[in-house]
């Protein structure tokens, strides 16, 4: 049995509770992982409260977290290009969780965790690094374009402004103003979060990357030169409506790979800002969920 954390019932935090769960000897293109580090991100808490019943389905009781960083401690059949003892990192098989100590891996969802990359910081890559690694795939903005970032302080943003950088793309960051230091120091130009903010900006914009939805989509929308260069993930429909995208998700061992090589180059910098143990998994996502965490917040295992 592996000691998990996770919630009984959709709801609040008082749903949330640690309980035993069993792991079972990994399926088809399964891996099994010692868990070393769970990245923790606003998904997990929008999970636990049911708002996103349409999209992740759960079976209660659910373990929170859907990325990791371990060791692979057995394999599934089918599967070719990992072994017993690897350093991996990946997305969570469906129905697993990562804020536990062993958990289970789709062998395609997963990479090898390079030697320079630690644990916490690979373990932050395949939801909030690889969300911002699929959008900028999805602007494909040529150099010396102007993007602007809604919600740029949490650990998308921060990858997307750095992903921005790398291309040549100079970035506006909206983002709060305890955040205004961590944005400028990845070179970005600092916006004030809050009302009004198309008055902050006084010339367009090649595209939008939005992470908040609401009216700072909204008044987004106005700024951009072709309403097609929105995506979001902060409200896909509302994008859609306003002429945008949704980020479409590429969870494979292909982009993971990179995402890990431009952490070993320097690329990329994860900025884990926060590091709890497991059996303080609920301060963790509290932090998250009150949207006070700049950088990413991450659950280190043993």
């Amino acid at each position: 049995m592996s000691t998990a954390y996770g919630f009984r019932e959709y709801g609040g935090p008082e749903t949330q509770q640690f309980f035993d769960v069993a792991v079972p000897f990994p399926g088809p293109g399964q891996l099994q992982v010692a868990v070393h580090a769970a990245g923790v991100n606003p998904a997990d808490w929008k999970v636990r409260a049911g708002t996103r019943k349409d999209t992740v389905p759960v079976t209660l009781p659910a373990v929170l977290g859907r990325e990791v960083a371990g060791v692979v401690t057995a394999v599934g059949p089918r599967v070719a290009d990992f072994a017993v003892g690897d350093a991996v990192f990946g997305a969570t098989a469906t129905g697993y969780g990562g804020y536990t100590d062993h958990t289970m891996l789709n062998a395609s969802s997963t990479a090898h965790k390079p030697g320079s990359v630690s644990f916490a910081d690979a373990a932050t890559l395949p939801v909030a690094a690889g969300t911002a690694y699929d959008a900028m795939s999805t602007l494909n903005l040529p150099a010396g374009s102007r993007l602007l970032v809604i919600g740029a302080g949490g650990g998308v943003g921060v990858a997307a402004l750095q992903l921005a950088a790398a291309r040549g793309v100079s970035v506006l960051a909206v983002a709060s103003r305890s955040k205004r230091d961590v944005v400028e120091s990845l070179g970005a130009e600092w916006v004030e979060s809050g009302a009004g903010l198309a008055t902050r900006i006084s010339e367009p914009v090649d595209a939008v990357f939005d992470l908040v939805g609401g009216d700072a989509l909204a008044e987004a929308a106005r700024l951009v030169l072709d309403p097609a260069a929105i995506v979001s993930v902060g409200d896909p429909l509302a994008a859609r409506d306003l002429g945008g995208s949704s980020v479409e998700r590429r969870r494979t061992t292909a982009v993971f790979a990179e995402l890990a090589a431009l952490v070993a180059s320097g690329v990329l910098d994860p900025r884990v800002t926060h590091r709890f143990q497991l059996e303080q998994a609920g301060e963790a996502l509290a932090l998250v969920e009150s949207g006070h965490a700049a950088g990413k917040v991450v659950i280190e295992v043993g």
